[in-house]
């Protein structure tokens, strides 16, 4: 593992906890000698996280599409800058460059960022850890909601732990440098098999 992709807000959040979550994982990714992919945005807890990363002597690659560097949010110290055409191809390259993923408390763009890189795992196209850090509880309803699929069969035990918890920076980053991927297994059933 070399470099991790983070995702996470464009906003702070109303928790003083969420700021400084991403500036410990930063830091941590930094003191690990791990490189930060992520968002490209100077706002929210993406700039706390990109910000700590670079202070702590980290590299920082961010990935933004134009329109949204247009807007001026931009990180432009990063120690590498890429500006593309679309969302599309940001979360493409962000996936590219990274061994493993992390998100941060967010909104829709978060969640959207974690379950696509989730089903990405679990169709077998990476075979990368994937985890959350759950400050103040923040992930804890999803992993309910999580759980509930699963009891009613829409969602295998075996993808479920696909997405890895913890509640502190060195905790998961640990877990991440532990994972070992899970043995295939089938997403579909052929119905004549049943």
């Amino acid at each position: 593992m070399r470099k991790v992709c983070v995702f996470c807000g464009s906003q702070s959040g109303t928790a003083p906890e969420y700021v400084a979550a991403a500036r410990d994982l930063g830091t941590e990714l930094a003191r690990r000698g791990l490189g930060l992919v992520y968002g490209g945005g100077r706002v929210g807890l993406m700039g706390e996280l990109a910000a700590a990363a670079l202070g702590a002597g980290g590299t920082v690659v961010g990935v933004i599409p134009q329109a949204l560097s247009a807007k001026e949010i931009a990180f432009a110290e990063a120690t590498e800058l890429i500006v593309v055409d679309t969302m599309h191809t940001r979360k493409a390259l962000m996936a590219d460059r990274a061994d493993a993923f992390v998100a941060l408390p967010g909104g829709y763009g978060t969640c959207d960022e974690l379950f696509e890189i989730l089903t990405w795992a679990q169709l077998g196209i990476h075979h990368k850890p994937v985890g959350v850090l759950n400050v103040r509880g923040f992930f804890t309803p999803l992993l309910a909601w999580l759980d509930h699929i699963t009891t009613e069969g829409l969602l295998k035990p075996t993808h479920r732990d696909l997405l890895l918890i913890a509640d502190t920076a060195p905790a998961l980053l640990d877990c991440l440098a532990k994972y070992v991927p899970p043995t295939s297994v089938a997403k579909w059933v052929d119905p004549a098999e049943r």
